[in-house]
């Protein structure tokens, strides 16, 4: 990954859906990669704003939508929790914001990362200890058992 400049960028339309077209919710979903279900979820905590209905109810979305819809889903696909998600898109809305501010959360997010590898290194360490134990053969005796009993 390397650092792009995005000082005053545009994002530009993607796909086959002219700037300024409406789709619906299965064009949004394929143009954003996020479900369709999941579009539903995040507009019902709030998320994202509830989609613009046709008259017969059905939702509609614009580019700047899919866009917003893109920016959670690589947010997911980084693993933040829909909280800061939340914080991100209020921050990556706002123009005044410092980028301070966004490199801040990333970094106490990073932090928080490197402690969970901490444990999970620990756990994987502990449980390749106990399979290197086992015989793994016809036997009922087994160590990685016992220890889970103890």
């Amino acid at each position: 990954m390397h650092c792009k400049a995005s000082y005053n960028r545009k994002v530009k339309p993607s796909g086959r859906f002219q700037k300024g077209a409406s789709m619906n919710i299965g064009q949004a979903a394929d143009a954003s990669g996020v479900t369709a279900k999941m579009i539903r979820y995040y507009e019902s905590i709030g998320l994202v704003a509830a989609a613009r209905r046709t008259e017969a109810g059905y939702r509609i979305y614009s580019q700047a939508d899919v866009q917003i819809l893109r920016f959670i889903k690589r947010s997911r696909d980084l693993g933040f929790s829909l909280e800061r998600i939340r914080t991100l898109l209020g921050l990556w809305k706002d123009t005044d914001r410092k980028s301070s501010d966004v490199k801040k959360l990333a970094s106490q997010y990073i932090t928080e990362l490197d402690q969970d590898i901490l444990k999970l290194q620990s756990i994987r360490d502990q449980l390749e200890q106990l399979a290197i134990c086992c015989q793994g053969d016809n036997r009922p005796n087994c160590p990685i058992l016992e220890e889970l009993a103890s």
